[in-house]
């Protein structure tokens, strides 16, 4: 028998798949590779398929032959080498296989002549009852070759096979039908040989490398680490991971499912029929394993998991890092080819910590910020957009792959993956290395308080709860309709704790700004008496999130250095940027973030420029308040998408008063924020006065800033202030310096509820000022006497740094024109003190000259 070379063709085409198939579209376009074979097997080159009714064809197919617009061929895009960053001790990859290599197979008796194999035993029933039902543990022990008696069983399960043929050492024998898909035989061998298998169908002939000849690829550590819950790199242990094993190119798939009683791989590259794809049980760990030849990048696949009382269930990979476009639910096989040029940023990004840094954000909701924009188009606008307007970060609304847009990505299913809705993996690594070149910070969101019940991701994955919590009542989200998670099991946080850790390394982001954290912290969080349990010391606090929560941040700062975790916690929970050893009086160490989101100073600032400036004396301390506290946390002041959206009116929207007067304290609010101890986070479109509320589905609304419409000078104006703001913030280390510290901080004048003006100094480490005043009323005073202090022991004259009223920003244009010099006179228990003129209904702030 001759053998022939395998050929080097790869020929692209749209192939028709079955419309039935939930989760996947009804065209694709595949990409075939042959595998290039490295072991000393004869090939036979496949016969032409020319049926008219097309059969599956199998994954592992090292060559095939099709028909026009036959579907099914298998997905060859593959990774010619092991994973990078994968080198847990003990996985089994490549020629450095685990375990001896099985070579060619020495006959035990001369040559045999190219015909059928002896007969074998059959299979016992229960195991082939339980493997044809998809239930089996160890399929590997009945499929594949195995030595017997007299020679090498070889056994395999192809569904639709007319015929298998063994091909090893320059001869070709066929197996005997068993029925059910299933083949056997034993060959005359004294070992296991290197072989493949030529599967035969009605319309042609398939040449295949059995997946049950090869060994775990995936080593006893990565079990170890897994079981512990400790595997700080799971994405590269779980998962589908496109990979060379044992010389063979091929994906490798892994799943953790410890209630099934059998799971099986379904895709586009077997019809969706997982029949012929059981997959082997590691241990106690609950993984579950197979290794596919030839199947590669862009392969579509899910799990067919059977349940513990025997039912089935078709579900999307949790670790899958790439999915289809929503409402489609398959997973897909992926490996980044991106390559990083964000060296500089990457290696000084943490020079400086973060609380003593200049940290302004920009949230945006990629899908709507330019509707119809992809990944590589919006890095083509957005780091512009954002560095023109002098913002230090963005904060992307979550990212992770979710079903429903309306959910704003907050009700996640693909925790590994971000949303294919606007282009692949690697597009979106390109949008974050974009933005890292124009020096602009990445922040995510995160959402690890819960997560969906779609009946095809994580809820009872297995048939059992499994991510969510067992008991009912603690699974079950009150507020939205969605599943907690089971912070208490290893697994389930060692998924989220890795997965923190993922966005970090695999997307670089550097900072993750986590959901819902009160949620998360309290067992009554929007449940009624009698509808929760206490703690085991009868307490209202979730211990086991506690302690994810902490070992989430000691995680991500350890790996990470620069990355800032930020929580949105509404409550006053102790601690909560403490570091996780410290202990504070109620007895918990710190959770560990980096920084918390002031849901308090929003919440009062906002009441207090919702009144009209004749009553907003009696509201002054909604302004001061936040002083009491400022320093208990490190802060973020955030006005984000959840203050602009479902009926609270957009920024300028809620200021009282006509267009102007709205602008003006539009203004003056930002100039107060921006000087107020704290970090600053403004939603987009609020940074150019838009009046109407966010909507996912359209976005800004840009149109305020065209030229054409009659009011765009208005918007541009304030939009313009804000770039004022954070270059002037950004140059005056007194404004972010000592944000954490009361040392940063005085009051000039916090009592001047009768003038609507807060009057404070803020300090940099060397001691100079910035004096910031507000003036939240629509009349200018004038000769308004404000104490000052000496500056390095000495009088020196102010001059104004930024001026909300100024003309450029749509203002009246009131201010004080050239160096101020202070009097020899008391005001506010100083001995010097300055006259000013405050503008109406604005924010002024002054430097020492």
């Amino acid at each position: 028998m001759t053998a022939r070379k395998p050929s080097r063709k790869s020929p692209t085409r749209t192939e028709a798949r079955p419309s039935t198939t939930p989760g996947t579209p009804t065209t694709a376009t595949t990409a075939t590779t042959p595998t290039a074979l490295t072991t000393p097997v004869a090939l036979t080159t496949s016969t032409a398929l020319t049926a008219s009714a097309p059969k599956p064809v199998p994954s592992g197919a090292a060559r095939t032959t099709t028909a026009p617009g036959r579907p099914g061929a298998p997905t060859a895009r593959t990774r010619t080498t092991a994973p990078s960053g994968s080198g847990a001790q003990g996985r089994s990859t490549g020629e450095d296989a685990e375990g001896p290599r099985v070579g060619p197979g020495r006959l035990l008796d001369g040559p045999v002549p190219d015909g059928p194999a002896l007969d074998a035993p059959a299979l016992d029933a229960a195991d082939r009852g339980r493997l044809l039902a998809g239930e089996h543990h160890a399929p590997h022990g009945l499929l594949g070759a195995h030595p017997v008696e007299g020679g090498v069983l070889l056994r395999a399960l192809r569904p639709c096979a007319e015929s298998v043929t063994v091909l090893a050492d320059g001869v070709r024998t066929e197996l005997r039908e068993d029925g059910d898909g299933l083949f056997s035989g034993v060959l005359p061998l004294s070992s296991v040989p290197e072989y493949t298998l030529l599967v035969g169908y009605g319309s042609g002939d398939v040449e295949v490398h059995d997946p049950y000849r090869f060994l775990p690829a995936l080593g006893e550590f990565d079990l170890h680490l897994i079981g512990e819950g400790r595997h700080e790199e799971l994405w590269t242990a779980l998962g589908a991971w496109p990979m060379v094993h044992q010389g063979i190119t091929g994906t490798r798939f892994t799943v953790w499912a410890p209630n099934a009683r059998g799971v099986r791989v379904v895709g586009d590259f077997n019809f969706w029929d997982g029949t012929g794809f059981p997959m082997r049980s590691l241990g106690s760990t609950g993984v579950w394993e197979l290794f596919l030849p030839a199947v590669g990048e862009g392969a579509l696949y899910k799990f067919d998991i059977c349940r513990p009382d025997g039912s089935h269930t078709v579900r999307a990979d949790p670790m899958a890092r790439h999915a289809e476009v929503p409402p489609a639910t398959a997973s897909i096989v992926t490996a980044s080819h991106h390559r990083w040029r964000d060296e500089e940023w990457m290696a000084h990004r943490g020079d400086r910590p973060v609380h003593e840094a200049p940290l302004s954000v920009y949230e945006v909701h990629l899908p709507s910020w330019r509707p119809g924009l992809g990944y590589r188009e919006l890095a083509a606008q957005l780091p512009a957009y954002v560095s023109e307007l002098g913002f230090t970060h963005v904060e992307l609304m979550p990212v992770a792959e979710h079903p429903f847009g309306g959910s704003w990505g907050y009700q996640v299913t693909g925790f590994y993956a971000p949303t294919s809705r606007m282009g692949t993996p690697d597009d979106f690594r390109y949008l974050v290395d974009a933005l890292h070149r124009a020096g602009i910070g990445v922040i995510v969101d995160w959402v690890p308080a819960h997560f969906p019940r779609d009946d095809w991701a994580l809820a009872e994955f297995d048939g059992r709860p499994l991510y969510e919590h067992s008991d009912p009542s603690r699974a079950a989200h009150p507020d939205w309709g969605t599943l907690e998670f089971d912070y208490g099991r290893t697994e389930v946080r060692n998924f989220l704790v890795a997965n923190a850790t993922y966005w970090c390394e695999e997307f670089h982001v550097d900072g993750l700004r986590v959901d819902a954290v009160a949620s998360m912290l309290y067992l009554d969080y929007s449940r009624e008496d009698g509808q929760w349990s206490p703690n085991e010391h009868g307490g209202r606090e979730n211990l086991d999130a506690v302690a994810f929560l902490q070992e989430m941040n000691a995680t991500v700062y350890r790996r990470n250095p620069g990355v800032v975790t930020i929580a949105e916690e509404s409550t006053a929970w102790n601690g909560v940027t403490r570091a996780t050893h410290h202990v504070g009086p109620d007895g918990f160490g710190g959770l560990g973030f980096g920084l918390k989101w002031n849901m308090g100073w929003m919440h009062d600032s906002l009441t207090y420029m919702s009144k009209e400036p004749v009553h907003r004396k009696y509201h002054h301390n909604e302004m001061t308040f936040s002083m009491v506290y400022a320093y208990s946390e490190n802060y973020v002041l955030p006005i984000s998408h959840d203050e602009v959206v479902h009926g609270k009116q957009a920024l300028v929207t809620k200021m009282p008063g006509d267009w102007w007067q709205r602008r003006a304290d539009h203004r003056a609010y930002l100039g107060f924020m921006w000087a107020h101890p704290g970090k600053q986070l403004l939603f987009m479109g609020q940074e150019f006065a838009q009046g109407s509320e966010w909507s996912e589905g359209h976005g800004p609304d840009w149109w305020l800033l065209d030229p054409s419409y009659g009011a765009e000078a208005d918007h541009r104006g304030v939009r313009t202030l804000v770039g004022d703001l954070n270059a002037v913030y950004a140059a005056t280390p007194a404004l972010w310096q000592r944000d954490t510290v009361p040392e940063g901080f005085d009051w000039v004048d916090g009592g001047a509820a009768e003038d609507n003006v807060l009057a404070f100094l803020r300090y940099d480490a060397e001691g100079s000022p910035l004096l910031a005043l507000s003036h939240f009323s629509p009349v200018v005073r004038h000769e308004y006497r404000v104490g000052v202090p000496e500056v390095a022991g000495r009088t020196v004259s102010w001059v104004e740094a930024l001026n909300t009223d100024a003309v450029r920003y749509g203002g009246s244009g009131v201010h004080n024109p050239g160096p101020l010099k202070p009097e020899a006179v008391t005001a506010h228990g100083r001995p010097d003190s300055l006259l000013l003129t405050l503008p109406p209904l604005a924010t002024v702030w002054l430097r020492p000259g």
